[in-house]
């Protein structure tokens, strides 16, 4: 039994020892859990198989370790074996590799020597043949070049036989097949070739041009172009009208076929200027867009003449004090030819397949020569302030009725690009800003600078601006017409600037002259002048809501305009970006201030005089005034006629003086001011009977509240203290006692219940409608009753 133990303990440990390996804890716990299974499957397996269930057989265990341990000595003793043979079959790997790079070298070595020996041989064979390509090649490009001179002349004499002919057609596509060929010859370095082409296609194109634009004369002349003046009457159709027409249509078509080359000639010329050494001068106009179509070139050429014949040289219709000649003359040849553009010249494009509008076509053409002449005259201008201003004025009034009556597109220039340029620009600003401040100084020193034009009619008169403040914000409109139509939100910018920068000028001399009349705030003057910061406040603020002065802002917010933005943060040009500011925030908020300023001044000083004239009345005896019990008998206290007739005076002065939106800050803000004092220095400082009480009631609700009924519906809501204080004393004695009581008693429970949310105090007060006053307040109040028990 005990030997059968001990052989079971044996296989136990057999086992385990092929089971759990210790060499296997380099494997992840995944694959090591699978593996050991498997080997501990197949130790069973080979332990039923050596060993069986006879547990006889136990005894041969010793003998089957000891085998085993024979084969695994046996096993390590070949692994070294194998170990040990290694390095000799890496030496034998290093030493064929050596042997095998000294053949690959030598192999090199004669590959060179070979190569050598064929360069050495081949090389006088191969500068042959580059001698013979290199002659090849020439001759080919001798062969194009003189293929290409070929054509040329081909194209020449064809282009002579269609003239000679009369295949104006024909002539017409030969000469469009020149500049397409010379078009291609654009990038070669055939110089001398180029010219040819160049000089030929020219000769040709000349010639067309001129036999049609002379024949295209003659046909106009027969229709009575040019139309220089305006037309009385249709003209009556000539017997041989329909064959004009013809010839005008054919030659306008013609004329137009003859475009693509004409443009071709165009570009290749404006290419030389660009690229020639010769300075181009800042004042000549820019031309944008296409070039004129040829018809419309060729009609534009008496008007030219005309032009240049008036309007240049020593005339004396050509005269820098005069601009509105030209520009008024150019006008009236837009205007007369019109009508000739649209019935004869239009339908005929329409048929030609184009997009071009005749009427307009003609408009560009007549504004080159007005451009032209403008740059002209305003460089010459900018040391004359006067005729420089003029110049500008009558360039302006040209821009607006030349879109606005003759429809010009907007999308086309026009002149005002011309002011935009840097020179005349600035001095267009300094003489802005210099008028403008000339203007102010008259303004303000004029006799009726603080009198309003409008004060005799009082539909008119709601602001009561006075002169000075609407002739200074009509010249700001002024300037605002005057640039809005510039193309260039940047310059529009520069002018805003100037703007803001006059409202602030006219702000600081507004508040120079209000200081010297700040001695007398009631007077006329001073109130003028807070009649027209109100205006200019009131004004300006509807600018901020308006469309184009909202467009600015975008504009300076998007370019970051500094003259506009600066001193800005983040958060404000945040705000501007969202539209919720304005430009004019910055003068608004000092505009407003100095309006407060002004209105307190004033307040007080009316106060002041109201006060002096509430002595008596504050001073009254009204602890002893005996009781009335019926209101119909009683009288306004005589001590208070002359605070009431001055409250009277001073409010009809206000509103005869100020504007509206003023007179009613000022009399809502006298009404505050006469509350605080009445209830400070009359009812606070006196004791009162049922007498006084009564007294001082009908004072305040029959003849003070009535005073300012005129200017709204229940004046009592602006005297809060002075009404609830009436209702306090004027309380019969029972009621007065109760109410004191009340209070005393949520007065001591208040001092330990500090959260009541609603005491009863408020709620007793409430239904005797005091709201304003707290319980302390009615508390001293009661107190100062003459009648209550127990003081």
């Amino acid at each position: 039994m005990a030997a059968g133990t001990e052989a079971e303990l044996q296989v136990s440990k057999l086992t385990d020892h092929f089971s759990h390996p210790v060499y296997t804890t380099s494997l992840d716990s995944e694959s090591f859990s699978t593996d050991a299974e498997g080997l501990h499957d197949y130790v069973v397996k080979f332990l039923e198989k050596e060993v069986g269930s006879d547990l006889k057989s136990l005894k041969n265990v010793g003998e089957l370790l000891e085998k085993l341990r024979e084969e695994n000595n046996v096993l390590e003793r070949q692994v070294l074996n194998v170990s040990s043979s290694v390095p000799p079959k890496v030496s034998a790997a290093l030493s064929t590799a050596a042997d095998a790079r000294c053949s690959m070298e030598d192999l090199l070595q004669r590959e060179r020597f070979i190569s050598n020996m064929l360069n050495q041989g081949a090389q006088p064979w191969m500068d042959n043949l580059g001698q013979m390509l290199n002659q090849v090649d020439t001759i080919g490009r001798h062969m194009k070049y003189l293929r290409c001179l070929q054509r040329i002349e081909e194209l020449s004499a064809a282009v002579q036989q269609c003239l000679m002919t009369s295949s104006v057609w024909e002539a017409i596509r030969t000469v469009d097949t020149m500049a397409v060929l010379d078009t291609g010859l654009n990038q070669s370095g055939c110089f001398h070739l180029q010219d040819f082409l160049q000089e030929t296609l020219h000769f040709w194109h000349k010639i067309i041009k001129d036999r049609l634009a002379s024949d295209f004369e003659k046909v106009l002349t027969q229709l009575q172009w040019p139309i220089v003046s305006p037309p009385t009457q249709s003209l009556t159709p000539t017997a041989n009208h329909q064959e004009i027409n013809s010839q005008l249509e054919l030659l306008v078509t013609q004329l137009l076929a003859l475009q693509t080359s004409d443009d071709h000639l165009s570009q290749r010329a404006l290419a030389s200027c660009v690229t020639s050494t010769q300075p181009v001068s800042s004042a000549a106009p820019q031309h944008n867009g296409p070039p004129l179509c040829l018809p419309i070139q060729i009609m534009l050429l008496p008007l030219s003449r005309r032009f240049r014949y008036h309007f240049y040289g020593n005339r004396q219709t050509n005269s820098l004090s005069k601009p509105e000649w030209y520009l008024t003359q150019v006008l009236m040849w837009m205007s007369n030819s019109s009508t000739f553009m649209e019935e004869k010249i239009q339908p005929i494009l329409e048929r030609a397949g184009t997009t071009i509008s005749a009427r307009v076509e003609l408009c560009r053409g007549l504004l080159s020569l007005v451009q032209e002449k403008v740059a002209s005259d305003a460089s010459r201008l900018l040391y004359d302030d006067m005729l420089f201003c003029h110049l500008v004025e009558e360039v302006l009034q040209f821009e607006k009725e030349l879109r606005s009556n003759l429809s010009y597109p907007a999308v086309l220039p026009g002149l005002l690009h011309l002011l935009l340029e840097d020179a005349i620009l600035q001095k267009w600003l300094t003489v802005e800003k210099k008028m403008a401040v000339e203007k102010m100084d008259s303004m303000l020193s004029a006799e009726g600078a603080w009198s309003s034009q409008y004060k005799d009619i009082s539909d008119m008169d709601e602001l009561k601006a006075p002169d000075c403040a609407e002739t200074f914000m009509t010249l700001l409109q002024v300037i605002t017409e005057r640039y809005r139509a510039l193309p260039c939100p940047s310059a529009q910018l520069k002018f805003l600037g100037l703007q803001r920068e006059l409202v602030d000028d006219f702000r600081i001399r507004l508040t120079q002259v209000m200081k010297e009349e700040s001695r007398c705030p009631l007077g006329a003057r001073y109130c003028a002048i807070l009649n027209a910061v109100n205006y200019i406040y009131t004004i300006l603020g509807d600018w901020g809501d308006n469309v184009f002065f909202l467009q600015l802002q975008q504009s300076a917010v998007s370019l970051g305009e500094e003259m506009v933005l600066g001193g800005l943060g983040v958060m404000d040009v945040g705000r501007l970006a969202s539209l919720e500011g304005s430009l004019f925030e910055g003068l608004l908020a000092l505009l407003d201030r100095l309006k407060g300023d002004m209105m307190g001044r004033l307040l007080e000083w009316t106060m002041r005089e109201i006060s002096e004239k509430a002595k008596p009345y504050c001073q009254d005896r009204w602890l002893s005034l005996p009781s009335q019990y019926d209101q119909s008998t009683m009288s306004l206290s005589s001590s208070a006629c002359p605070m009431m007739l001055c409250v009277r005076d001073r409010l009809l002065n206000l509103c005869q003086v100020l504007s509206l939106s003023l007179f009613q800050l000022a009399w809502q803000g006298l009404a505050e001011r006469l509350d605080n004092f009445l209830y400070q220095d009359v009812i606070l400082s006196n004791h009162f009977s049922d007498g006084g009480a009564a007294q001082l009631q009908f004072d305040m609700t029959r003849n003070l509240f009535p005073l300012f009924g005129h200017y709204c519906k229940r004046p009592e809501n602006f005297f809060k203290h002075v009404k609830e204080a009436c209702i306090i004393l004027s309380l019969n004695v029972g009621s007065a006692i109760l109410l004191r009581s009340l209070l005393k008693e949520s007065e001591e429970e208040m001092r330990y219940w500090a959260g009541a949310r609603d005491p009863p105090p408020q709620s007793a007060l409430h239904e005797l409608g005091v709201y304003c006053l707290a319980s302390c307040d009615v508390l001293i109040l009661l107190n100062l009753r003459a009648c209550m028990p127990g003081q």
